[in-house]
């Protein structure tokens, strides 16, 4: 990645910093968000305990502490279309410069905001179901949460290149793509539950391998088999970037041939 391609980020990122501090305020993320999080996550290892005593409650403890800075993440497709909305997307079609790499920078809140919501649900509500941490697990932990939100925000990114030109549906489709990882990353139930072919289109999402990084370090597992998990995610993560790079292009490609980049929404 270039110099520019990198300052091209740090100045989108700045208008997502500006986003974060406009939607929430420490109040406001601390009971609105974290708390419904936490909230969400209780509710199913409460469930986990009814089912399946200790372990059933650890299993989904982890799980779905995980998936909160998944649903967070995913909210880039949403975000993604203000830049239509806000009338920008033609001003930057005009400036020449690559649509990927400020979509990549103008959304980061998400990640960033979704990693914090993450470790507080790991290290703060997980001890209150059983979840025992040592102090060796802590940072490697804390790479995966990271990890996990970073390749789900370049999964978002290219739903939201798909649904850039169509943006009334950019909720449903966020929604629709975190409850899809939900039900057959592992996350309530082992990805070998599924057929065959689900667990093949599990194994495209960057969660099923990131989430298996982190089960395997909570059992005390081998570095080298967190580490295999974690580095086929951050492969997985990186491919959909491509996929991402190729749908802004071919975004700006088309909308230049066809004059359909308007102004405003």
């Amino acid at each position: 990645m270039s110099v520019q391609q990198l300052r091209i980020i740090g100045y989108s990122a700045a208008n997502a910093y500006a986003d974060l501090r406009a939607i929430y305020t420490w109040k406001t993320w601390t009971v609105g968000w974290l708390g419904r999080m936490l909230a969400q996550v209780t509710f199913f290892s409460m469930l986990g305990r009814l089912v399946g005593g200790s372990n059933g409650t650890t299993y989904l403890v982890v799980g779905n502490a995980l998936m909160t800075c998944v649903i967070e993440s995913l909210s880039v497709v949403a975000s993604s279309s203000w830049e239509r909305a806000a009338g920008t997307l033609g001003l930057l079609a005009a400036s020449g410069t690559r649509l990927t790499w400020v979509f990549v920078g103008r959304s980061l809140q998400w990640p960033v905001s979704g990693t914090g919501t993450s470790l507080v649900a790991l290290f703060a509500l997980g001890p209150v179901f059983g979840l025992r941490w040592q102090p060796g697990q802590i940072l490697p932990a804390v790479a995966l949460v990271l990890l996990t939100a970073l390749t789900t925000y370049f999964v978002g990114l290219l739903l939201a290149a798909l649904v850039l030109n169509t943006s009334r549906v950019r909720n449903v489709v966020s929604n629709v793509a975190y409850l899809v990882m939900m039900a057959v990353c592992g996350v309530q139930a082992p990805v070998g539950y599924w057929p065959r072919w689900v667990r093949w289109f599990a194994d495209t999402l960057p969660l099923t391998h990131l989430l298996a990084a982190l089960r395997a370090l909570v059992d005390g597992r081998g570095l080298a088999v967190v580490t295999a998990h974690a580095g086929i995610g951050l492969g997985v993560g990186l491919l959909w970037l491509a996929g991402a790079h190729w749908a802004f292009t071919a975004l700006l490609v088309r909308g230049r041939r066809a004059g359909t980049i308007e102004f405003s929404s």
